[in-house]
């Protein structure tokens, strides 16, 4: 299964930036849907997605790939 892993870098850049962000400043700056990160972020969705969000959030949080998906073996 592939796990999306948003919440964790949302958490790391509130804490390197020391500021409170919104999933809606994500989407915003990212330009992925709320929706979409909202069902990313909840395992239960299965959510499939694009390579073009992935790059976009890659550019949004300055990460790699790896950083933002994970495969979880069941």
């Amino acid at each position: 299964m592939i796990r999306f892993k948003i919440k964790e870098l949302i958490a790391e850049k509130e804490f390197n930036e020391r500021r409170k962000i919104t999933l809606q400043e994500v989407a915003d700056s990212a330009g992925v849907n709320r929706t979409a990160l909202s069902k990313m972020m909840n395992p239960s969705y299965q959510y499939s997605t694009t390579t073009k969000a992935i790059d976009s959030l890659c550019a949004y949080f300055g990460c790699n790939v790896e950083d933002v998906i994970v495969y979880v073996n069941e």
